[in-house]
């Protein structure tokens, strides 16, 4: 009976780190592609309108749940409150259950996307086994007297050897395991490196580089995107001194702060224009950057030149 007590009351700690790192991982992926509409396991099953509004559903529900099973644990929360929140938990298993076993029925070839980028292995019956595992661990939980502190040090030990076999299991089931410690020992390197392109425009938008030229575009959409071994090049149409233009953008494809270059070409010649030296922004105007754009612009813009080497001098403008 004491065995059993102390198994239910490890279920709360365990249960609700998983739903917050469910949620954080989601999150930083989302953020990450700069869109929430990001097909994130189950959520693709939805039409495309709708995978926004699930996607964020389901952070929040994991989130809430999670912090609200720390919140109840203890005599505060106790009660019809406590109850509800643990349901709710067994609840959202038990659904997340069910949605794996449609996503590997309709598409084998995608992740559960349960911890974010780490969870792109296909589905698997380890998947399936560790969310009915969740969901029995919820259902557990329901009518559970409040937790506190052990009273003792064989308390303590017990519960501390139940919590280890119990990731010693869940480690068994989690594909993201292993891929984590791929990405640990492993540098990809940059020419294989799969950077979606709605994050390489995401960082774009927030680059000092993209606030520099905006003045110039005219639309938000590019009309060319493409990618070169370690860059991927992006062209906005734009107006210079009251002639079409094009505005180039050559991110670096890294996940984070990549290295932004930026040229202004002529849409009729296809030469470089220079970008306009004004009293106010004599002393912002670097030389050096804009020969390296010049440079860039006349490999882009030449038919025969060479594809555009990983070792090219680049900015750190972000």
């Amino acid at each position: 009976m004491i065995v059993l007590t102390a198994i239910r009351e490890v279920q709360i700690p365990l249960l609700a780190t998983m739903l917050l790192a469910g949620a954080g991982t989601k999150l930083v992926r989302a953020l990450r592609a700069g869109t929430a509409d990001a097909g994130l396991g189950p959520t693709v099953l939805f039409p495309a309108s709708l995978r926004r509004p699930a996607m964020l559903v389901t952070c929040a529900v994991e989130g809430g749940l999670g912090l609200g099973l720390i919140a109840t644990a203890g005599r505060i929360g106790a009660g019809p409150v406590a109850t509800c929140v643990r349901l709710g938990s067994f609840l959202f298993f038990l659904i997340a259950s069910s949605a794996l076993v449609e996503l590997r029925a309709m598409r084998p070839d995608l992740g559960c996307g349960c911890f974010g980028d780490f969870s792109t292995a296909p589905v698997s019956w380890r998947t399936l086994t560790r969310s009915a595992l969740f969901a029995l661990a919820g259902l557990s939980t329901i009518g559970l007297p409040p937790i506190g502190p052990p009273d003792s040090s064989g308390r303590a030990g017990l519960l501390l050897a139940i919590l280890f076999a119990e990731l010693l299991l869940l480690g068994g089931l989690s594909p993201e395991i292993g891929e984590g410690l791929i990405r640990l020992g492993y540098s990809e390197p940059c020419e294989l490196r799969d950077v979606p392109s709605a994050r390489t425009l995401a960082a774009l938008r927030r680059s000092r580089q993209w606030r520099r030229y905006a003045v110039l575009i005219n639309t938000t959409t590019p009309t060319d995107v493409w990618r070169e071994l370690c860059w991927r090049y992006v062209v906005y149409p734009a107006s210079y001194e009251g002639r079409p233009a094009d505005v180039v953008f050559a991110v670096f494809l890294q996940q984070r702060r990549p290295a932004i270059h930026a040229a202004i070409v002529d849409g009729a010649t296809g030469q470089t224009l220079s970008w306009p030296i004004s009293p106010t922004s004599a002393g912002r105007f670097r030389p050096s950057l804009m020969r390296a754009a010049a440079r860039l612009t006349t490999e882009i813009s030449t038919p025969t030149a060479a594809p555009v080497r990983a070792d090219l001098p680049v900015s750190t403008d972000v």
